[in-house]
C-alpha cells in the first residue's frame, strides 16, 4: 500500500505553483517526486521517518548515499535524517526527451549493512520558451498554386515536457493563408500553411507573416518565426515522395559517413520546376547533429555520434521542396541497434578490509553494485570469483550483489586474500571487468602454546653454583601479536617438602630454568615439576609439559668407616690365637661411602702395621687376615693402620686403626693391654701445652707481684709526707666497694693449686674457699676501677688461705702454686 503527500510550494520570485509528491513504499524502497531546478539544501524529504529508521541508526550504520557514476543531486543529513538538494538540477539536462525523468540511488548502512533505494522523479517546470531553428523561414510560392495547397513550416521546439511543452501554434492575420496544427506519433507538434486565397504575384510579390509557438504553462512561454514568402510564377505539380514512412537501421557507434537511407520524391513538372531538393524539416532535439542528408539525391548519412545507450530511436522529417516552391515532406524512422561496446561498472558500496577468523560462515564481506549500460543480452552480467577462495557472490537486490564468506577461516593457514571479482556481460564477444579487493583475516585467540618438546630434562652437576643456568624451555604459539606472546610459570608443587620454587627459578620471558641453591646429591637425586606457558590472549590459552633435572654426583664425600668403631680414650683390640692358620679372618673393616657410582666404589689398603709380613686386607672387601701362621715371637699387641679409598677424582680417602691382640686368653690380653701406650705425638704436644701454661701463670704472678710491691712503696712515701704536714687526713673510698673488716679496699686473696698429669683428659682442679670468712661485696654492674688505695695492710697483710687439690690419676703430676685475683 503507498501513501502520497501533495506539497505545494509557492515561489515568490517565480511566482510559480510547484507540486512535490512524496511517494514512500514498502521492501525499502522510497520514492521522491520534486521539481526541478529547487535551490541547494531544498528538503526533499524526511528519509528516517518515510524507512522507518530511527536516526540514531543513521549515524551508528554510517548512512551514506551510493550513486555510483551518476552525478550526486542530493545530500543526506545523517543528523536530522533527512534529505536535501546538493546540486541544481535541471531535467531538460538530466533526462532530455524521456519521461518521466528520474534518477535513483541507494543509501547504504553498516553494522548490519542494509540497502534502500531511493526514487526521484524530477518534475518540469516551464523554464524554456517555445523556439525556432531558424530566425526566418523563406518560401517561395507559385502564383498558381491552388487553393488548399499546403506548405510545410519549421517546428518549434520547446526542451520542457507535459504541459509546459510546445502546445499551439498561431500566424498573424493574413488574407491567403490558414494554420492547421498536426502531431507526430511521438507527439511533437508541427504546422502547415493551408492555401486559402489564390496568390496575384502582381498585386502581392511579397507576403510577410509570423507564425507564434506557445506553450502551456502558467504564465505562458512563446517563441516566434518570421515567415517570407515571394510569390513565384506557375508551377502546377509538387514533389511527391515514394513513401509516407522510411524505416531504417543503424549501429551505435557507426561511423561518420554511414549510410542509413534514401528517400525520393518526383515531380511531374520539368525544367527547373521539375528539380527537387531535400532537407530536414522539424528535427527534435540535437539529431540534426548527428544526420545529414544530401540536398539534391536525398541520402541521409551519419554525422555525429550515435549512442544507443543515449537515444535508442530517431524520428526525422524530410521536406523535399521544387523550385516553384511546391513541397511535400515524409518521415524517417531511425532505429539504433544496440552493440556491446560497454564494460560492466563494479562499484564496491561497502567492504570490510578486516574480519575475525571465528566469523561464521554467510558473513557479508562486502556488497557492491555492477552495471552495464548496454541493453537486453549485452546488459545481461555474470559475477564470478575464483572457485578455490573460501567466499561466494550471491545477488540481493537488482544490480546488487553481497560477497560472502562460505567456510571457517583460520589465520594461521592463511592470513590474508586478493579476491578478484569478476564482472561479465552475455554480450558478443563478452567484455568483463576485474576489481580486487584485499581481504585481512584478524586473529583470535584459538591456538595455545606448543612446547618444542613433549618433555625437558637436563643434568647438573652437584654442588652447583647458586643462580647457574640449567636449561631452556621453548614453546611456540601459530596465533598473532598478543596471542602469542607466551609466558612461563612454575606450577605450585612440593619437592622433598620444599616448594619448587627454592630449588629452580623460571624466567617468564625466555624460559630459562637457573638453580636458586646449591645441590646436593645426596639429599635429592631428581626434579621434576611442570612449567605452564601461557599466550596473552583473551581468555589466555596454556599448555604444560614436564621437566626434569638429574642431579649428578660429585666425590665430595670420604668414605664413612662403620667398623670398628673409634672411641676417644678407650682401646678396642681384635683377639687372634696363635694357633690361627693362614688366611685366618682377624676382623673386617666396614665403611660407606654417601656418594654414588664409582664414586661409592671403595678400596682397602693397609697402611701401617706392626709387623706387614703377618696380616693383610682384602682390597673389595676390608676383610683383614692372616698371612702365615702366628708364631711364639709375634708380639701381642699388633697395630694395622687400614685407609679406605673411593674411586672418585680426585679420589678421598679415610683411615682407621685396628689393635690386634695376639694372645689365647683374655687375662693375658687384659694385662698387657692396661699399659697399651698412647699416641706419642698425642704426648708430645701435651706436654708441650702444659710447660707453656706453666710459663704463662709464672710470669703473670711475678709481674704482679712487683705492681704490688711498686704501690705499697708509693702509698708509703705519699702517708710520710701527710704526716709531715698540717693537713687532715681524709681516707678515700673507691665508688662501689666496702671496707668490710676496716683494712682497706681489696679483695681477699685466694690460693689454689693445679694438678696435671700426663694426660690432661684425667687432670682435676679444685678450688678452695678463702681463708677468711669476712666477704668483700662488689656490684657486678660496677665499670669503675680502683684509684687509690686507702690501706697498706689489705694485701701484703693478708695471711694466705691453704686451698688443697686433690687429683685422682695414676700418671704423674703436676702441682703449682699461685695466686688469683679478683677486681
Amino acid at each position: 500500500m503507498e501513501t502520497r503527500r501533495c506539497l505545494w510550494i509557492l515561489s515568490p520570485q517565480w511566482n510559480l505553483i510547484l507540486f512535490l509528491w512524496i511517494v514512500s513504499a514498502t521492501s525499502g524502497q522510497i520514492r521522491y517526486s520534486i521539481p526541478e531546478e529547487m535551490k541547494k539544501g531544498s528538503l526533499i524529504g524526511n528519509v528516517a521517518q518515510d524507512l522507518g529508521l530511527d536516526v540514531r541508526r543513521l549515524r551508528s550504520g554510517r548512512a551514506r548515499i551510493v550513486s555510483g557514476e551518476n552525478a550526486q543531486y542530493t545530500a543526506l543529513n545523517a543528523d536530522k535524517g533527512i534529505l536535501v538538494v546538493s546540486e541544481r538540477i535541471d531535467r531538460e539536462e538530466l533526462c532530455g526527451e524521456i519521461t518521466p525523468c528520474s534518477f535513483s540511488f541507494e543509501i547504504i548502512l553498516e553494522n548490519p549493512i542494509e540497502l534502500h533505494r531511493v526514487t526521484v522523479e524530477i518534475l518540469d517546470v516551464n523554464d524554456h520558451a517555445p523556439s525556432f531553428k531558424s530566425q526566418i523561414i523563406n518560401l517561395e510560392i507559385s502564383e498558381s498554386a491552388t487553393i488548399g495547397s499546403l506548405f510545410d513550416l519549421e517546428s518549434a521546439y520547446d526542451p520542457d515536457a507535459g504541459i509546459h511543452s510546445l502546445q499551439n501554434y498561431s500566424l498573424s492575420t493574413n488574407d491567403n493563408f490558414a494554420l492547421k496544427q498536426h502531431s507526430n506519433a511521438d507527439g511533437i507538434k508541427f504546422a502547415v500553411m493551408i492555401l486559402q486565397k489564390p496568390l496575384d504575384r502582381e498585386v502581392h510579390p511579397h507576403i510577410s507573416l509570423k507564425l507564434l509557438a506557445v506553450d502551456g504553462g502558467t504564465p505562458q512561454r512563446s517563441g516566434s518565426v518570421n515567415i517570407e514568402i515571394t510569390v513565384l510564377d506557375a508551377n502546377d505539380n509538387p514533389p511527391v515522395f515514394s513513401q509516407s514512412v522510411y524505416k531504417a537501421t543503424v549501429e551505435e557507434n557507426a561511423p561518420k559517413g554511414t549510410y542509413i537511407t534514401t528517400v525520393n520524391a518526383s515531380d511531374a513538372d520539368s525544367g527547373t520546376n521539375g528539380l527537387v531538393t531535400y532537407s530536414f524539416s522539424n528535427v527534435k532535439g540535437k539529431s540534426a547533429e548527428k544526420f545529414e542528408i544530401d540536398s539534391l539525391s536525398g541520402k541521409i548519412t551519419v554525422c555525429g555520434d550515435v549512442d544507443y545507450e543515449k537515444d535508442k530511436r530517431y524520428e526525422l522529417r524530410v521536406l523535399a521542396k521544387d523550385q516553384g516552391g511546391l513541397s511535400d515532406a515524409t518521415k524517417v524512422v531511425i532505429e539504433v541497434a544496440d552493440i556491446n561496446d560497454n564494460a560492466p561498472v563494479i562499484n564496491i558500496m561497502s567492504f570490510s578490509s578486516l574480519i575475525s577468523e571465528d566469523v561464521a560462515p554467510g558473513t557479508t564481506v562486502a556488497v557492491f553494485n555492477v552495471k552495464d549500460a548496454d541493453s537486453e543480452r549485452n546488459g545481461k552480467i555474470a559475477c564470478s570469483i575464483d572457485a578455490s577462495l573460501p567466499f561466494k557472490v550471491q545477488s540481493s537486490l537488482s544490480d546488487y550483489f553481497s560477497l560472502l564468506s562460505d567456510a571457517v577461516f583460520d589465520r594461521e593457514k592463511k592470513a590474508e586474500y586478493n579476491i578478484s571479482i569478476l564482472a561479465t556481460d552475455s554480450g558478443t564477444p563478452p567484455l568483463s571487468t576485474t576489481v580486487t579487493l584485499h581481504l585481512k583475516i584478524s586473529d583470535v585467540n584459538d591456538n595455545a602454546p606448543v612446547f618444542t618438546k613433549p618433555s625437558f630434562s637436563a643434568n647438573i652437576m652437584e654442588n652447583n653454583t647458586p643462580g647457574v643456568s640449567i636449561l631452556n624451555i621453548k614453546a611456540k604459539d601459530a596465533d598473532w601479536k598478543q596471542n602469542a606472546r607466551i609466558a612461563y610459570f612454575l606450577e605450585d608443587a612440593d619437592v622433598s617438602g620444599s616448594p619448587v620454587s627454592s630449588y629452580v627459578t623460571l624466567n617468564s620471558d625466555n624460559g630459562d630454568i637457573s638453580a636458586v641453591r646449591s645441590f646436593d646429591y645426596e639429599q635429592i637425586k631428581q626434579l621434576a615439576f611442570i612449567v605452564r606457558a601461557q599466550d596473552g590472549g583473551s581468555p589466555p590459552l596454556s599448555s604444560n609439559v614436564t621437566v626434569k633435572i638429574q642431579i649428578q654426583d660429585q666425590n665430595d664425600n670420604p668414605p664413612q668407616v662403620l667398623y670398628p668403631v673409634q672411641t676417644a680414650g678407650s682401646v678396642v683390640a681384635e683377639m687372634v690365637p696363635r694357633s690361627a692358620d693362614v688366611g685366618y679372618l682377624v676382623t673386617k673393616v666396614v665403611a660407606v661411602d654417601v656418594d654414588s657410582g664409582q664414586n661409592a666404589w671403595l678400596s682397602y689398603k693397609l697402611q701401617k702395621a706392626t709387623d706387614r709380613a703377618l696380616f693383610e686386607v682384602g682390597s673389595q672387601n676390608g676383610e683383614i687376615r692372616t698371612v702365615r701362621q702366628v708364631t711364639e715371637k709375634d708380639l701381642l699387641k699388633q697395630r694395622l693402620t687400614v685407609i679406605v679409598e673411593d674411586n672418585g677424582q680426585p679420589s678421598r680417602s679415610a683411615t682407621v686403626i685396628v689393635n690386634v691382640a695376639v694372645a689365647d686368653s683374655f687375662p693375658e690380653v687384659l694385662s698387657e693391654f692396661t699399659d697399651f701406650p698412647h699416641d706419642k705425638d698425642y704426648n708430645d704436644n701435651l706436654t708441650f701445652y702444659l710447660v707453656l701454661a706453666l710459663a704463662v701463670v709464672s710470669f703473670l704472678f711475678i709481674t704482679c707481684l712487683v705492681v704490688i710491691i711498686s704501690v705499697k712503696i708509693y702509698r708509703w712515701r705519699q702517708s710520710r709526707i701527710l704526716y709531715h704536714s698540717s693537713l687532715p687526713v681524709i681516707p678515700y673510698y673507691p665508688p662501689r666497694y666496702s671496707d668490710t673488716l676496716g683494712t682497706g679496699t681489696l679483695p681477699h686473696t685466694y690460693n689454689y693449686e693445679v694438678c696435671r698429669t700426663t694426660d690432661s683428659r684425667k687432670s682435676d682442679c679444685k678450688f678452695g674457699r678463702a681463708g677468711s670468712q669476712n666477704v668483700l661485696i662488689m656490684d657486678p654492674s660496677s665499670t669503675g676501677t680502683m684509684q687509690r688505695m686507702q690501706s697498706e695492710k689489705s694485701i701484703l697483710d693478708e695471711p694466705d688461705s691453704p686451698l688443697e687439690v686433690k687429683c685422682a690419676d695414676n700418671g704423674p703430676q703436676l702441682s703449682s702454686r699461685g695466686l688469683l685475683f679478683l677486681n
